[in-house]
């Protein structure tokens, strides 16, 4: 591949991401159908671009996160990092390609073991990839301290002597170690009170324009997603339903399952009326989806054809601005 089309490809290019979870059979019962948790979907992140996957709980956010890293193993579809087939990869040749892949977990206080100081545990990356030297490690620890806003001194504490935030900070330290290419952020802030909540997004954003790192961001605070995101991808059932830039996909949503979820969002201003649209019932198991459209059993739009047929993800801008919606009626 030319220097020139490696520039303009996307950093990761996910195509039908499936992931089915196989129900263990017990002996003279009936066989239970798989667990459609993430189902068919398709999305690029480009070069220092952050994607969020918005939705309810269970929707297939983290699955989906967690199948782009092979943490959890995809059941069928095709991931490209770089240009290059990740799924397929032999055990020791994905373990290299981790350098460009990392992670930021939920939960900053099960994330990190308890029994390593918080030198050990950001140098322990560098001690798997090969620098050996203890004086690069430490010289290369205390850069990546600095850049999280952590105290030189902090590197000889254990994980209990931090703060919920510190410890956040400490994640992404860790996750900044080896200079990756993509960070998957799986709830990063959601664990954490609303003021250091601000501090590690605004972190996040500093470290990305400094360092031309991507984020796979997943999250359900959709205040925090506008304020971090360039696009935004929508899930409903294991599938996207709507993908766009940012200001188009909360000024102008065209599918109503994101026209709901966006009026959930409290308005800060008293005088300003709200518009709160209700959704009907309770999600359908994946276990067992709707034919047809997905959202259809809830959708306010719903007629015959969107029991029948399955809405394809198709682009909607007249300009080609890249605003796919997945929906008949939109």
């Amino acid at each position: 591949m030319s220097t020139a089309t490696a520039t303009r490809s996307p950093l990761l290019k996910v195509e039908q991401l499936k992931k089915h979870y196989i129900a263990p059979q017990r002996w003279l019962a009936p066989r239970k159908p798989p667990i459609q948790a993430v189902d068919g979907v398709s999305f690029t992140v480009e070069r220092g671009e952050t994607l969020s996957l918005v939705g309810e709980s269970g929707c297939g956010k983290t699955t989906t996160a967690k199948s782009v890293l092979r943490l959890v193993e995809p059941t069928s579809g095709s991931v490209q990092l770089d240009g290059e087939e990740l799924l397929g990869l032999p055990a020791s040749t994905m373990r290299l390609r981790r350098r460009d892949l990392q992670i930021i977990f939920q939960d900053p206080y099960a994330s990190l073991s308890p029994r390593l100081t918080a030198g050990e545990i950001v140098s322990e990356p560098l001690r798997n990839f090969g620098m050996h030297s203890r004086a690069e490690r430490a010289e290369r620890v205390q850069w990546l301290f600095s850049k999280v806003g952590l105290r030189p001194e902090a590197v000889k504490k254990f994980p209990h002597e931090f703060s919920g935030g510190q410890r956040q900070r400490l994640g992404i330290a860790r996750a900044l170690a080896l200079n990756p290419k993509l960070i998957v952020c799986d709830e990063p802030v959601s664990a954490l009170d609303v003021s250091v909540q601000a501090q590690v997004v605004n972190l996040l954003m500093d470290l990305q324009a400094e360092l031309g790192i991507a984020y796979l961001f997943v999250a359900h605070d959709l205040a925090v997603v506008r304020h971090i995101s360039h696009r935004v991808a929508v899930m409903y059932l294991g599938q996207i339903v709507e993908l766009a830039d940012r200001d188009t996909l909360f000024c102008a949503p065209r599918h109503p399952y994101t026209e709901i979820l966006l009026s959930a969002v409290p308005v800060p201003n008293p005088r300003t009326p709200a518009r709160r649209l209700l959704l009907q019932g309770d999600p359908p198991s994946p276990a067992n989806p709707p034919s047809g459209c997905r959202f259809h059993t809830r959708c306010p739009l719903a007629q015959a054809v969107c029991k029948k047929q399955t809405p394809a993800l198709t682009e909607r801008s007249s300009a080609g601005g890249g605003h796919q919606v997945a929906c008949h009626f939109r």
